[in-house]
This record gives structure tokens, sequence and C-alpha cells, in this order.
């Protein structure tokens, strides 16, 4: 999996504004982001610090760089109102598996305070939904997010 991502960062993905970010690096860290300010409009330093350690990892970034992207990503994420610009990319570039893995990741940063908002859970089924992430796999990857977390999922989940 990692290689297709490679492949695509490194393929015909454009670049962004910054010229050292690609479209799609900039889309992954934009939902993200997106996912860790839904409820509550505030990227505080706990999200962050979890999404700094999801990009550094996915990406294989140093955390300079990471804290750029970080940065790219906000400002980014900032003047786009919709999802649209951020999930065409996603489509364009991530196959089935690379999806799910993405939504995984967004589970994991709604759930780093250990609480899931009525909000934060609309964005995840529409993100989902818009980058073709059927409703059980997107379940699973939650379920799979919070076991890492250490959280138990609610009863009749």
């Amino acid at each position: 999996m990692f290689d297709k991502i490679k492949s695509f960062l490194t393929g015909d993905t454009a670049p962004s504004k910054a010229g050292q970010f690609d479209a799609l690096q900039i889309a992954v860290v934009a939902l993200l982001i997106r996912a860790a300010s839904t409820a509550d409009a505030r990227f505080d330093a706990t999200e962050r610090a979890a999404i700094s350690a999801m990009v550094s990892t996915y990406f294989e970034l140093s955390p300079a760089k990471v804290s750029e992207l970080i940065e790219t990503a906000t400002k980014a994420e900032a003047d786009t109102l919709d999802l649209h610009r951020w999930v065409q990319a996603i489509k364009k570039h991530y196959d089935e598996e690379a999806r799910i893995t993405l939504i995984e990741k967004m589970w994991e940063v709604v759930y780093a305070d250990g609480v899931l908002d009525d909000y934060e859970a609309n964005l995840l089924r529409r993100v989902a939904g818009l980058i073709y992430v059927p409703d059980r796999e997107s379940g699973h990857a939650r379920l799979r997010a919070m076991a890492r977390l250490g959280l138990t999922p609610p009863s009749g989940n």
C-alpha cells in the first residue's frame, strides 16, 4: 500500500502553490484538520500532535516538513468551504484500501478526545460516501481506530 502512495506522490499529482507539497498530501491533511475542528472549530495541540504523528508516518516526512505541510493544509482548509476539492484528489489517486485507511485515520482524529460529536460523525459519513468507502468498511475502520485508542465501542455497534 505504501508503494502505491509513494507512486501517487511522485506521479501525476499537481504541485501545490507552496510547490513542495502535492495536491494529494494537502487534501489528506486538510481532511484530517477538518475532522479535528468540525465539532468545536478549533485545532488544538492534542489534535495537532495526533495528525503530526499520522502524517509523519503516512508520508514519511521529517518533523519540520510535517509542520510545514500542516500549516499549508491549515491555510488551504480555511480558504475552502466544501469538501469537493479534497475528495477529488483522494478519489483520483487512492485505491479502495488507501481510502479506507484515510477514513480510519479520520476516525482516530475525531476520537482523539475520547468523544464522538454528532457533527464529527456526520462529517465522516459524508467523506466516506464521497470517496466511495462503503458504510460497512467505514464502521470497521471506526472500530479499529477505537481499539487502537483504547476506547470501548458503544453498545449495539
